[in-house]
């Protein structure tokens, strides 16, 4: 099923991807309503439509080509397996699929899964990591409240994401081995007509520009001329640095980009180079 013009992207409508999607979509320039118990949401700037559905359901329907483009955990894309186009992490939403075990069960290796019942709202991918590694055991499906699964002795272990942790703590569990990391992606019907293609390339740009912009700050600062060379070498990936004329003939004002794992180096040369006055922003897009 394909919509006419108008391009449908689904994200997830409450849980821990909700308001990341949201956020990146309105730094991608969309602008709509969210509410609440909204389900649909036309764009006022442009001719797309937000659907608010289950993050189970957005790879069959991004598959299916009920929606051009979605946000979806990675965990729920693998366990669904959905013919859908993979097309950009987007570096939130990060978790782990971890198998967990009572805080008091000794533990020596993989193998002491054997024979044991695992519970887990992802049955397919426990599946997958257990044949590889040769361990037979129960898989239980739950479809909620994997947690308590141990104490209610439903099964000896579990299955199911874990971020933070605090929830395994309260239920007296611990991991013991990381089945799977994952993060939120946007993914794409593998379907499409020649009226959506362009307006899906330029949306990827801006999802692209927008996630570029994370990995990155600009830094602004004077310094004197003579050190403006060594300045330059701070940035070997960037064509060359902004430099500005100052009042004082000896010095000049600098802007350069750098990558957030950098950042605290090259500030650090920048200093010892006698730049002054550093101001550090944010970037909100950063376009190559």
């Amino acid at each position: 099923m394909q919509s006419n013009g108008t391009i449908r992207i689904a994200i997830q409508k409450s849980g821990r991807l909700s308001e990341g999607s949201v956020a990146l979509l309105q730094s991608m320039g969309l602008s709509f309503e969210t509410y609440q118990n909204r389900l649909f949401a036309p764009c006022r700037n442009l001719p797309i439509d937000v659907l608010f559905i289950r993050d189970d359901d957005i790879p069959e329907y991004v598959a299916d080509g009920v929606a051009d483009l979605g946000i979806v955990g990675s965990n729920v894309l693998d366990e669904r397996g959905a013919k859908v186009r993979r097309l950009l992490p987007l570096d939130f939403g990060f978790c782990s699929l971890s198998i967990a075990v009572p805080e008091q069960k000794e533990w020596r290796g993989i193998a002491e899964l054997t024979g044991k019942r695992i519970a887990t709202s992802y049955p397919a991918t426990l599946r997958r990591f257990l044949t590889e590694r040769g361990v037979r055991a129960e898989v239980i499906m739950l479809k909620g409240c994997v947690e308590i699964a141990p104490a209610l002795r439903v099964a000896d272990a579990i299955c199911d994401l874990v971020s933070s942790g605090s929830t395994l703590r309260m239920n007296r569990l611990r991991v013991i081995e990381t089945v799977a990391k994952s993060q939120a992606i946007l993914i794409g019907s593998t379907t499409t007509t020649p009226v959506k293609t362009a307006m899906l390339e330029k949306l990827l740009l801006r999802a692209e520009g927008v996630q570029e912009a994370r990995k990155y700050k600009c830094i602004m600062f004077n310094v004197p001329k003579e050190s403006l060379i060594s300045i330059g070498d701070l940035v070997p990936g960037s064509r060359s640095p902004m430099v500005i004329p100052l009042s004082d003939p000896a010095f000049a004002a600098v802007q350069i980009v750098v990558s957030e794992e950098r950042f605290w180096d090259v500030a650090e040369r920048i200093r010892s180079l006698g730049g002054r006055d550093i101001i550090v922003s944010p970037i909100e897009k950063f376009i190559r």
